[in-house]
This record gives structure tokens, sequence and C-alpha cells, in this order.
């Protein structure tokens, strides 16, 4: 088993910053795939970044492509979404998500998922 919990959402105006946070807990992270989501009102979860836990090798999408970056601290056990040059259609609540021996990018595959965490940028 796995929990995730989110923190670092909030509101904020266009052009400004957040950084979320997941803290992970659980059984041990060796093949560990851990992706942000996101969900708008009325609009099915996108992908938004994802990050292979050991090897570090990091994925967007191309909507946050050189605006957001996905980074992990493995002694804390926490994945992070730096959010920089946010816009108006960024609002969403956002998830961490974490799937096993897989790099996908569907939401489907990922097996365990936090409560989300509302992000609200205003124009």
């Amino acid at each position: 088993q796995v929990q995730l919990e989110e923190s670092g959402g909030g509101l904020v105006q266009a052009g400004k910053s957040l950084r979320l946070s997941c803290a992970a807990s659980g059984r041990a992270f060796n093949g560990a795939y851990m992706g942000w989501f996101r969900q708008a009102p009325g609009k099915e979860r996108e992908f938004v970044a994802a990050l292979d836990w050991i090897g570090g090798k990091v994925y967007y999408t191309d909507s946050v492509k050189g605006r957001f970056t996905i980074s992990r601290d493995g002694a804390k056990n926490t994945l992070y979404l730096q959010m920089n040059s946010l816009k108006p259609e960024d609002t969403a609540v956002y998830y961490c998500a974490t799937a096993f021996y897989t790099e996908s990018h569907k939401a489907d595959d990922y097996d365990y998922w936090g409560q989300g965490t509302q992000v609200t940028v205003s124009s």
C-alpha cells in the first residue's frame, strides 16, 4: 500500500508561482513512477508530469513544458511540482499518483492517488 498526501495549493494571480508537495509513505518505491494529474470542472483528469523515482527521468505534457518542474526528495519521500508563470487555464484540482513498473501517462494505470489539492489562478 502507498499513502499520498498533497499540499501547497491555493489561489494565485496569473504569472505567479506555486509549489505542490506530495508526501508518500508505505511500500518501498523501487520501480515507482510518480505523476501529477489535474482535473478542471467538467473535464477529464489529465496528465501533467511524471518522474521515474529511481532514475529521475521526467516527462511533461506540452502545455506545461518550460513552466512546471517535477522533482523528488528521496530522503523525505516527497514529490514536488514547481509551477511558474501560472495561467488561468491551469486552474484545477491537482492529484499526485503512483504506478509501479510502468511509464504510463494514463490515469487508469496508476494504482494510488492522493486526495487532491485545489489550484486556482485568477486573471
